[in-house]
């Protein structure tokens, strides 16, 4: 037996448990294949459980992640909880705590699989935004100055560091050194306007260039990038941007990929604990139904065998799922696959198995 790794899972609310379900079976059949062991600690977090007791994420069960190999998350959001208080209570400071200061979103375009985008094909749409995580507008520092009154005023403030900028704009030229296609990295900003935030990525970005002269570098405004993502997906390799520019255009990237659901993502620190996860919501509305699609799961478990080191496991699973979107799978909205989510794991799970290694 190999390595054995020990991951806490989060199913989370909605259809979060369905698909982590699946995403569990594909992870097994892999590693029963190349004969390592995945033990996993379900935790109860999520909508159900702050209904029931006013908690989101207590500070013993924080602690017993920071123990854990990874973390595998399904989905925060319930209906009959107001926004913002399971993604502040739960997501954001598991992104805060752990210190997971990259969120990393491959935008990969799959043989078989739509694209809004005209004319545009697997060898156009393959790219990777790496996100700071941990800082920006998300930081949560500003407030209220005569709030309810006709003369409220609502503050949000940008906080980026040295240190936070600096380590992100790293990891994206080492990222890019190692799996760049075209060894291409481009900084996402608002230089024009945000004169301030963006003069220090500037020039974080163009100092820590010099220390990788094989990189070629470029900066485009985030409204450009916005633009050709749409026009010219393929002139981008890998992009590195600040929290909120970041949120904004890897939703763009999800739906020039073929939607939410197959769009993957990991929050990482690479000197500790990562938490993968679809980019897709809760979906309330098709939980139970056997409806939803559960690839993105399926793909953000491929991205923390990845992280784990287990890289051949990582190239199995998205194999498989590319064979199953080019031959099986006749759509990835929900309820118009063509089979249901518990088969599309298991078609997903037959093909690891069946794979030669």
């Amino acid at each position: 037996m190999g390595k054995t790794y020990n991951v806490a899972v989060i199913p989370g609310d909605g259809t979060g448990p369905e698909v982590i379900a699946e995403g569990i079976k594909v992870l097994n059949a892999c590693s029963s294949k190349l004969n390592f062991k995945i033990n996993y600690t379900f935790y109860d977090v999520g909508g159900e459980r702050y209904l029931k007791t006013g908690e989101t994420l207590p500070d013993s069960v924080l602690l017993e992640l920071k123990k854990h190999d990874a973390i595998y998350l399904g989905a925060v959001g319930h209906p009959d909880v107001k926004p913002g208080i399971l993604e502040k209570g739960i997501l954001l400071r598991i992104r805060f705590e752990l210190d997971q200061y990259i969120n990393l979103r491959p935008v990969k375009l799959y043989e078989g699989v739509e694209t809004p985008i005209k004319n545009k094909g697997p060898n156009h749409i393959n790219f990777t935004v790496i996100r700071e995580n941990t800082e920006g507008l998300y930081a949560g520092s500003g407030g209220f100055l005569r709030k309810g009154t006709p003369d409220e005023i609502a503050v949000q403030e940008s906080i980026n560091t040295r240190k936070g900028v600096e380590r992100c704009i790293r990891f994206a030229f080492e990222y890019t050194r190692k799996k760049g296609r075209y060894k291409k990295l481009t900084l996402c900003g608002k230089t024009n306007v945000l004169t301030y935030a963006f003069d220090l990525w500037e020039r974080v970005f163009n100092e820590v260039s010099r220390e990788y002269p094989d990189i070629e570098t470029d900066y485009a405004h985030v409204d450009a990038i916005c633009m050709w993502m749409v026009k010219n997906p393929e002139w981008f390799d890998v992009i590195v941007t600040d929290n909120m520019f970041g949120d904004i255009i890897t939703d763009l990237g999800a739906i020039i990929q073929g939607g939410l659901g197959i769009a993957a993502g990991g929050n990482i620190n690479p000197e500790g604990v990562s938490m993968f996860e679809p980019m897709g919501g809760s979906a309330p509305k098709y939980a139970g139904r056997n409806m939803i699609n559960p690839l993105a799961a399926i793909l953000a478990g491929a991205m923390m065998l990845e992280n784990l080191g287990e890289e051949k496991g990582a190239g199995l699973i998205e194999e498989a799922v590319k064979k199953a979107v080019k031959e099986n799978i006749k759509s990835l909205e929900a309820g118009k696959m063509g089979m249901g989510t518990k088969e599309v794991g298991d078609l997903i799970a037959k093909y690891v198995s069946d794979s030669p290694v």
